[in-house]
């Protein structure tokens, strides 16, 4: 009877171990553990992905977190179907143009340059050597590539890649926006019903106005820092109350597609590092490069 139930224990603990062993390994950072974290490491070949949002004002109607919560969304989603470790919640951006608005978080330039530097460096000393940055906030657009210059600056012994905001996607249900729909509009606002029903409340949507206001004449060779706020003071571009959850679907499926493309290209790229280091030994001696 004995060795009858310790052969039984011992089924049960093996069958344990087992469903362990073939459980698929979680993308999300904070989630795994230290030795599932080294696997998903291996598996992912280096690869991690930044998601990049922002804490702002999104029309009467979307979460101040809209940004932060549908980029990590996508970029897990994508990352579920092309493994690579996907990295906490990151909203410490370039939003000063929305600083009047309740709930804004807008750090200094200096921070936000330094806190990414430290965070891809931090990355990079856990073995991620091929960074994704996936935007997910249109105020990241200058700022993330500009960073991905510094990166020139000294030498780094990983690659930062920037995945930036699609345009457009072609086909699928048409827009009901004849005007702007560029912030909390019927895009965002189709995304955000399709991934966080509970936090949008489109009764609102049309509380305020989204129209362009047009209070800038100025040719289109000119760019001032104000133009936003010129054009959309209430912080909302377009009309959220046309969002259907039909049009967030599709974005969705494009956005997710694209950063699954974005994975396997990333993956399979043997040439940036490469590439990368050859320009870091040739600036420590400009004068022997040969024209």
């Amino acid at each position: 009877m004995m060795m009858t139930r310790r052969v039984s224990l011992l089924l049960i603990l093996l069958s344990i171990s087992a469903c362990a062993q073939t459980q698929p390994l979680r993308v999300r950072w904070e989630e795994l553990t230290a030795p599932d974290f080294r696997a998903g490491i291996e598996k992912s070949g280096g690869t991690c992905l930044l998601p990049f949002g922002i804490l702002e004002k999104h029309g009467p109607h979307l979460p101040l977190g809209t940004d932060l919560l549908n980029v990590r969304k996508a970029s897990i989603d994508a990352a579920e179907r092309e493994y690579a470790i996907v990295f906490p919640a990151y909203y410490f951006g370039q939003i000063f143009e929305a600083q009047q608005e309740p709930g804004t978080i807008a750090y200094s330039p200096q921070i936000q340059l330094q806190l990414l530097q430290e965070t891809t460096d931090e990355m990079a000393r856990n073995g991620c050597k091929k960074i994704v940055i996936v935007n997910g906030h249109g105020g990241n657009e200058s700022l993330l590539p500009y960073f991905a210059q510094t990166q020139m600056q000294k030498p780094h012994d990983y690659v930062v890649y920037i995945f930036g905001l699609l345009d457009k996607a072609k086909g699928g249900p048409p827009l009901k926006s004849k005007g702007p729909n560029m912030h909390a509009g019927e895009s965002e606002t189709s995304t955000t019903m399709v991934n966080f029903p509970d936090l949008v409340k489109m009764d609102q949507a049309k509380t305020q106005s989204g129209e362009d206001q047009h209070r800038q004449h100025l040719p289109d060779t000119l760019y001032t820092g104000i133009w936003w706020y010129a054009r959309f003071p209430n912080h909302y571009s377009g009309d959220g109350s046309l969002a259907t959850k039909e049009l967030g679907d599709y974005e969705m499926k494009t956005w997710e597609d694209a950063i699954v493309d974005a994975i396997k290209a990333v993956k399979a790229d043997q040439d940036s590092l490469k590439i990368q280091n050859e320009y870091y030994q040739k600036i420590s001696h400009p004068l022997d490069t040969r024209p």
